[in-house]
């Protein structure tokens, strides 16, 4: 068995804290995005979850994630409430202590429901928004986590690579924000009222900080502070610079990205125009993701 390594252990509470610092900045990046009497609203909707999540991980989230497996589909409640997971090395990452890779673990399923939020700005109630948070934690991400990252059907059976959320968060908020979308339709007044943007500012300023937290999403990923962490720290800040804030690096198109611009930005309220965005990030994922084809760090989607 692997002894804990402090410097591993460092990088990860660090880039723990990194992807933390998502939450809040996908908050002002959406609040710039709305009109100003839902602004406080929006950016709630990321701090609450921040709150939310964190409680529901250390209850039964993370548990059910990556506990013992349940025939491939999700993990046992044996973990729940942390019960067993300490200061000892984790089965997941043998070199930081368990407590730290749930920890970094977290903060994924803490941002993974926020970026849905952006689907139905500005028409949902607060009530509704923290049960339905909760059920999609617990009902959606949970078990992708466990199948894709936790010895699931996904991971273990087929084989499937995910470097840093690529499936397990982007496709999961992505689909689940479309979804969310087409069901809510076109705010009131949408096409007889202005509602622009109230803050171009603030979304810079939300984007500046993803920018910056991503080094932890991605680089952290490597669960060690080696070469593997430094690949993806340097192509992290290279895409970052090329591509558009609501762009994944996440080694594939990012699904996610169709949350925020049928969400927020109010002229594409249209289920036709979410539908003909859903059809280009399809057929990009689908060339992205051909039969064979093997997930690395530092790999890009392939130039048009």
């Amino acid at each position: 068995m692997e002894k804990i390594n402090t410097g591993d252990t460092a990088w990860l509470l660090a880039s723990a804290a990194l992807v933390m610092l998502m939450t809040p900045a996908l908050g002002f990046f959406y609040g710039g995005l709305v009109r100003r009497k839902n602004v406080l609203a929006t950016i709630m909707h990321s701090f609450f979850i921040l709150c939310l999540i964190s409680v529901q991980w250390v209850l039964w989230g993370y548990s059910l994630a990556f506990g013992p497996d349940i025939g491939g589909v999700i993990g046992g409640l044996d973990w729940a409430g942390l019960k067993g997971v300490g200061q000892e090395p984790s089965p997941y990452a043998p070199t930081v202590p368990a407590l730290a890779f749930m920890v970094f673990q977290m903060m994924f399923a803490v941002i993974t429901p926020a970026l849905i939020t952006g689907a139905f700005a500005e028409r949902k109630r607060f009530k509704a928004f923290v049960v339905f948070t909760l059920l999609w934690a617990t009902l959606v991400y949970d078990p992708v986590a466990h199948w894709v990252w936790g010895g699931g059907w996904l991971g273990k059976g087929l084989g499937a690579l995910d470097f840093a959320g690529g499936t397990v968060v982007h496709i999961t908020s992505g689909v689940s924000a479309l979804v969310a979308a087409l069901v809510l339709g076109r705010r009131k007044g949408y096409g007889a009222e202005a509602m622009d943007p109230h803050d171009a500012t603030m979304t810079v300023l939300g984007a500046s900080l993803l920018w910056f937290g991503w080094f932890g999403f991605n680089a952290g990923s490597a669960l060690a502070s080696g070469g593997l962490a430094a690949n993806a720290f340097v192509v992290t800040n290279t895409s970052r610079s090329h591509r558009h804030p609501a762009m994944s690096t996440s080694r594939r198109p990012s699904s996610s990205a169709l949350a925020r611009a049928c969400s927020a930005t109010p002229r594409y309220r249209s289920p036709g125009a979410c539908a003909s965005m859903t059809r280009s990030t399809y057929s990009a994922f689908t060339a992205w993701a051909a039969p064979g084809a093997r997930l690395r760090p530092g790999s890009s989607p392939p130039s048009r």
